[in-house]
């Protein structure tokens, strides 16, 4: 397979009358998403979309959004997923950015779209996706598949850019990675090289990550849709309702975020989960604790991944060895070429931290019109991370920190992670969050942001305390603030930008 643009008539023409998508009631085979997905193309084109615009893709983890993907997939364009949790002033920041145009939007997504619409130069048509009237200046999805015809062949080549995926705010401004059809099939291709991780037809999917995130969207989707596994979307994640929707369907196979497998942990009583055969984490650490408790209780083994927008995503597996090794994000995939660096690009000592670094076929081809920050992020040929890890003696690999979260104090080094693991050893700690803060003396200094367990309480002082019997004197945190929750972006990552600016609620 050379282009994702061939994924779903390739399913279609293998699997043609097994369901693709279960939707609440409705099941959709994979002839009907084909044929639906072929008459997308078919209005984008009425419209007027050639290949390489980009068009706009801001909706739920509904079958319009599936519909639509592969809609401006086999048009030759190139997809734009939009957080459907961003602000207005958000949504136009990417739309502009991306020069969009054309966005395909649910119906419930579409105030926060027209508050900024006007702003928007390049931005031709918004198009509502389900059913109802269109409202003014907008149009019908369903009107314009009414009226579309067969679509019009375009050749698409491995090197054409397919998803423009934006990073998810970490820096100040998002980025739009440029991911080609070549990285995307590729990283399918490597994902489906770990024999634990292959699906088949026979299995039941569940998605309940977002498929605007490159995780939902190839390490969900597209390895769903590539095996002729079925899909079951869920719109809004609620654990009782998803744990109850596992029992229904017999799911198989369930990825998540880390604060999914831990709300499903919490849930009381009788939880059948006899189905599951795999279960995967990524897009944030999973912690040693967590893995432990969820296979103590439900005899799963969650297994933890690691990757990046940028790689499409995944580049290593807990899935490649013997074991799921808590606190490691696991083995290299194979085609994927890992090393880790020091500060001179230089490989470090074994057993070593480094900033891991990553050649392949899944690597992006760059940030969108960002061609100084695309130089910065490649050296050699390799794409630099920022995250710094270290391989242990079975090859496993551990993330140590964001380099772009370092906290330097009079010099040195404060990777946040050690800070945050030995604040969560006290008993009266749920999580916690670490930051660099503004120091006069030191130049920065340590901020813990702690949320107490339910039902308990924890000082400042106590904090301060229990961090002088676990760590040196300059990783002691200067100020501790409790807090009842952390911002976090949709995949369950810490919103650590904001905590800088202030926010921790």
């Amino acid at each position: 397979m050379r282009s994702l643009a061939e994924l779903l008539p390739k399913a279609a023409a293998e699997h043609g009358d097994a369901v693709a998508l279960v939707a609440g009631e409705r099941r959709i085979t994979f002839r009907e998403l084909e044929e639906r997905a072929g008459t997308a193309a078919a209005a984008l084109q009425d419209l007027g979309v050639e290949p390489g615009d980009r068009v706009a893709l801001l909706s739920g983890n509904s079958p319009g959004f599936v519909e639509a993907l592969h809609g401006v997939l086999r048009a030759g364009s190139v997809a734009a997923p939009l957080n459907v949790l961003s602000t207005p002033d958000e949504l136009g920041a990417v739309l502009a950015d991306a020069e969009a145009r054309v966005a395909l939007v649910d119906r419930a997504f579409l105030p926060a779209l027209l508050a900024v619409r006007d702003r928007l130069a390049s931005l031709e048509e918004v198009v509502v996706m389900g059913a109802g009237r269109a409202p003014r200046r907008t149009l019908s999805f369903e009107r314009l598949l009414g009226r579309a015809g067969e679509p019009s062949e375009v050749p698409v080549e491995p090197d054409d850019l397919a998803v423009l995926a934006y990073t998810a705010g970490t820096t100040d401004r998002p980025k739009g990675a440029m991911l080609t059809h070549g990285n995307l099939v590729a990283n399918l291709d490597q994902i489906a090289g770990v024999p634990s991780l292959r699906q088949t037809r026979s299995d039941v999917v569940l998605a309940a990550l977002p498929l605007f995130h490159i995780f939902g969207l190839n390490a969900v989707l597209g390895v769903a849709l590539r095996a002729g596994a079925s899909l079951v979307l869920v719109e809004r994640f609620d654990p009782a309702a998803t744990l109850e929707l596992v029992a229904r369907e017999r799911v198989t196979i369930l990825p998540g975020a880390p604060p999914m497998f831990a709300a499903w942990l919490r849930q009381e009583g009788d939880v059948d989960l006899s189905s599951v055969r795999l279960a995967v984490s990524g897009a944030a650490p999973l912690p040693g604790a967590l893995l432990e408790a969820f296979r103590d209780r439900f005899g799963i083994t969650i297994l933890e991944g690691y990757g990046l927008t940028e790689t499409a995503p995944a580049v290593t597996t807990n899935a490649l060895g013997d074991e799921g090794r808590p606190d490691s994000i696991g083995r290299v995939l194979p085609g994927v070429d890992v090393r880790l660096w020091d500060e001179d690009g230089r490989d470090v000592e074994e057993g070593d931290p480094g900033e891991i670094v990553v050649r392949g076929a899944n690597v992006f081809r760059g940030y969108w019109r960002r061609p100084e920050e695309t130089e910065a992020a490649f050296r050699d040929g390799w794409f630099r991370t920022g995250d710094v890890a270290y391989r242990d003696d079975d090859g496993y690999l551990h993330i140590v920190d964001r380099r772009r979260d370092l906290v330097i104090v009079s010099g040195f080094n404060v990777f946040p992670k050690e800070v945050e693991d030995a604040i969560v050893r006290h008993p009266a700690v749920a999580e916690c969050a670490v930051i660099g803060v503004p120091d006069e003396r030191t130049g920065e200094a340590v901020k813990a942001i702690v949320v107490p367990r339910p039902g308990e309480t924890v000082s400042e002082e106590e904090i301060m305390d229990h961090c002088r019997d676990l760590l040196a004197r300059f990783k002691w945190p200067r100020d501790v603030e409790i807090a009842d929750e952390l911002p976090r972006h949709e995949t369950g990552k810490v919103r650590r930008r904001l905590l800088r600016d202030g926010g921790s609620r």
